[in-house]
C-alpha cells in the first residue's frame, strides 16, 4: 500500500485548528494502522517558528526547499492568508506543489490562495462564512457553496471555516482507505461524524 505524504502549510497568522485538526485526523489514522498510511508534517516558508492565531508558536518540520514530494497538500487558513496572498514565494511554491499532488485542500480562508492562483475560476468552493464576500471579489466566476462544509472540484477540496477542516480530512481518509478506516479513527478520536 502506498504511504502518502501529507504536508500542511503553516505561517504567521494561521488558524490553529486549521492545521491541528487535519494533522490529527491523518496522523491518528496512520498511528492506529501501524503507521502505514500517511506521513504527516508541517511546512513553512522557512523553518523559523511561526506565530499562529492567538500566539501559539509552532516550528515547521520542513521549509519550501527541503520539503519532500507531497501527495496531499493542505493549506491552513487564518488571518495571515491576507498577507500570504501577496507572498510570491508562497504562491509559487503552492502552484508548483499543486501540479504534482493527488489532492490539494484549502481550509477556511486559505481558499484565498487558490483564488489568487486561478484554481477556483468557474468552480464551486467553500470558505469561512466571513470570507465569502472577499472570495467573490477575488474570483467573481467562482460558485460559492455557503450551505456546505466542504466541496470537491477535481483534485481540489475547499472547506468551510476552522472545524470544517476536520470533516474534509475524514472525507479524504474515507475516500482513500474506506469507511471502516475512517470510522476507526473517528471512534478513537471520539469524533461524531453524523452531523
Amino acid at each position: 500500500m502506498h504511504k502518502r505524504n501529507v504536508g500542511i502549510l503553516i505561517f504567521d497568522g494561521a488558524e490553529v485548528l486549521d492545521f491541528a485538526g487535519p494533522f490529527e485526523v491523518f496522523a491518528v489514522t496512520s498511528e492506529i494502522n501501524d503507521f502505514g498510511l500517511f506521513d504527516v508534517f508541517t511546512v513553512g516558508e522557512s523553518r523559523d517558528a511561526i506565530s499562529a492565531v492567538n500566539g501559539l508558536s509552532v516550528n515547521p518540520d520542513y521549509d519550501f526547499i527541503n520539503c519532500p514530494k507531497l501527495d496531499i497538500l493542505i493549506l491552513s487558513g487564518g488571518s495571515g492568508t491576507r498577507e500570504l496572498m501577496q507572498n510570491q514565494k508562497t504562491l509559487d511554491w503552492t502552484n508548483s506543489v499543486h501540479q504534482n499532488t493527488e489532492i490539494t485542500v484549502s481550509i477556511c480562508s486559505a481558499a484565498r490562495l487558490l483564488a489568487v492562483l486561478g484554481f477556483l475560476n468557474e468552480q464551486p468552493y467553500c470558505t469561512h462564512h466571513l470570507v465569502y464576500d472577499h472570495l467573490q471579489e477575488l474570483v467573481p466566476s467562482g460558485i460559492p457553496q455557503k450551505d456546505k462544509r466542504f466541496v470537491n472540484s477535481g483534485k481540489i477540496y475547499t472547506s468551510g471555516g476552522i472545524s470544517a477542516g476536520i470533516d474534509v480530512s475524514f472525507h479524504i481518509v474515507e475516500k482513500l482507505h474506506g469507511k471502516a478506516i475512517a470510522e476507526k479513527t473517528a471512534t478513537y478520536m471520539e469524533y461524531d461524524r453524523r452531523g
